[in-house]
């Protein structure tokens, strides 16, 4: 993405349907770290590629493990803030791992879609998944993400406080 924040629409799209599923907070967070490296590109000015190491499953995969680790210590502080925005939720590590994995994963996927310089599948050189959707597509199921994410949090609060949610139930 251009801009990182785009992958918080989709995260919190996704994040809200899975809430049974997946941790939320985790969620968020782990759509996001992977641009760590391009902000770090950009500001350091590193001779390196934007979307270098930390765009593949493999590098993923590990800052999605530190993440998780990170996550599962924070989550009684988390908690608090969850509580106020009423989806509070008492994650298991293994969901933490789970989420954090499915978060890093969605991120690289998106962007896999719209980058050349992705590898994604590395060590292979390669990138498959290149050109499957159109950058406008991804930029626009980015953008639309955001407010439908906004009328499921309504919906699903809302209905809660009134005990009428009867399609998310908790795994």
């Amino acid at each position: 993405m251009p801009f990182t924040p785009f992958h918080l629409g989709p995260a919190l799209l996704i994040g809200l349907i899975m809430l049974p599923i997946l941790d939320l907070p985790t969620f968020l967070v782990a759509s996001v770290i992977v641009d760590i490296e391009p902000v770090a590109v950009l500001f350091l000015k590193l001779d390196a590629p934007l979307h270098g190491v930390v765009h593949t499953f493999l590098a993923g995969t590990l800052l999605a493990f530190i993440l998780a680790l990170i996550m599962f210590f924070l989550r009684e502080k988390i908690k608090t803030v969850m509580r106020i925005v009423k989806l509070e939720q008492s994650p298991s590590f293994n969901k933490i791992l789970l989420t954090s994995l499915a978060g890093v994963y969605v991120h690289i996927l998106l962007d896999s879609f719209i980058y050349t310089d992705i590898k994604p599948f590395y060590p292979l050189t390669l990138n498959p998944l290149y050109g499957l959707m159109s950058a406008t597509n991804v930029y626009l199921f980015c953008i639309i993400s955001f407010p439908a994410a906004l009328v499921i949090y309504i919906y699903r609060t809302r209905n809660l406080r009134y005990g009428k949610l009867k399609i998310f139930h908790k795994l």
